[in-house]
């Protein structure tokens, strides 16, 4: 008697991210992709789950995806250790759920890695910037990075990193190749303007509060432009200080200056962006930063600081200073008086962020690895 060869279904594989403060959350840069990647994933056929942090996400958020699984952790809420520590009870946590996958977020858990090598999980690390130059981090600090991604270049299975600069700095320093994955950015449509402002007339800053993103030198460009123009300010330290006490300081004395603190809202900042006459981007260290493409993506005439990296991101697409006051404040008022140019820039820096940075081509190259990774 013949019998029918019997028919199977392939498990479903589990992918853990580790490394963010949670899904969804608004915090910063990981955190956006993974509000996109997390569920590009399901879509995919993945099993994910999220790791995170008390207090980071709201449970009632429109926005999540309730097929994306979460765990919270526990650490210690402080500058200098919270990623340490988060990271470390949510890589034991995946060791003794042992997914098939993990996406590892920050070199500073790469001293983790270990861990998951003797479980045999394999991991795909997103390194991000080179964290040791950032000077928002003392002495200490910096060289906890370093070692993370000493740690991150002899244990991790394979790497991403989001600017192709980024990918020669790694290889130059430890002789290890990664995968280019860079930001992604959401294509908004047509949005309102903000009540109270003007088509193409008013500057923007969106940033954390943090040396190396020239905060500090746009805030005195502000005190040369606020007589004559609206300046909206997007962004904190997170934890106080004194570029947070700066911003209030301008916004109490001049009349046409909105500190708008964090905004979660993202309907709202892509708003922002969209009308703006003049966006200003300083961040100085790191890859591709997800604030620009998406910055870029509303079609915001840029003006930014003149770095390896925005040039590789913005391309002809923008207008580059150097991180003086004077100068910041000169290239601004330029592109505020010239409406072709605004036109050109934002055109030029919309078409380039379509080609290069939407979430479907960067969660399909992640999707691809993962699965890779299983394979090999």
């Amino acid at each position: 008697m013949s019998r029918n060869p019997s028919t199977t279904t392939a498990p479903t594989p589990t992918a853990a991210i580790v490394g963010t403060r949670g899904y969804p959350s608004y915090y910063g840069g990981f955190e956006t992709a993974v509000r996109s990647l997390a569920p590009a994933l399901v879509d995919a056929g993945w099993d994910v789950v999220v790791y995170g942090r008390p207090g980071s996400t709201r449970d009632d958020d429109p926005g999540r995806d309730d097929r994306v699984r979460t765990v919270v952790t526990r650490g210690s809420e402080t500058k200098s250790l919270s990623t340490l520590t988060y990271g470390f009870t949510s890589a034991v946590h995946a060791m003794l759920h042992k997914p098939d996958a993990a996406l590892i977020m920050n070199v500073a858990n790469g001293f983790w890695l270990p861990l998951f090598r003797l479980r045999g999980i394999p991991t795909l690390v997103n390194v991000d910037g080179i964290e040791w130059e950032r000077a928002k981090w003392g002495r200490l600090a910096k060289t906890v990075f370093k070692g993370g991604a000493w740690f991150t270049a002899r244990f991790a299975d394979r790497l991403v990193c989001d600017a192709v600069e980024i990918a020669r700095r790694w290889r130059q320093s430890y002789g290890v190749d990664g995968v280019f994955i860079p930001y992604g950015a959401e294509d908004p449509g047509a949005l309102s303007i903000e009540p109270g402002l003007t088509e193409r007339q008013y500057v923007l800053v969106v940033a954390r509060f943090v040396p190396e993103n020239t905060v500090g030198e746009f805030f005195e460009a502000v005190d040369l432009l606020a007589a004559d123009h609206d300046v909206v300010i997007v962004g904190s330290s997170g934890y106080g200080g004194e570029l947070d006490d700066k911003a209030a300081a301008l916004a109490a004395k001049h009349e046409r200056v909105q500190w708008l603190g964090h905004v979660s809202d993202d309907r709202r900042l892509l708003a922002l962006w969209q009308h703006a006459g003049a966006y200003f981007h300083g961040h100085s260290v790191g890859g591709t930063n997800p604030a620009l493409v998406q910055a870029m993506m509303c079609g915001a005439p840029t003006v930014a600081r003149d770095t390896v990296y925005n040039r590789e991101v913005l391309a002809d697409s923008g207008v580059f200073v150097q991180p003086t006051p004077r100068g910041i404040r000169d290239a601004i008022v330029a592109l505020l008086g010239d409406p072709e140019r605004q036109q050109a820039l934002s055109a030029a820096a919309r078409e380039r962020a379509l080609a290069e940075y939407t979430w479907a081509g960067v969660n399909g190259r992640y999707e691809a690895q993962l699965r890779d990774l299983l394979r090999s």
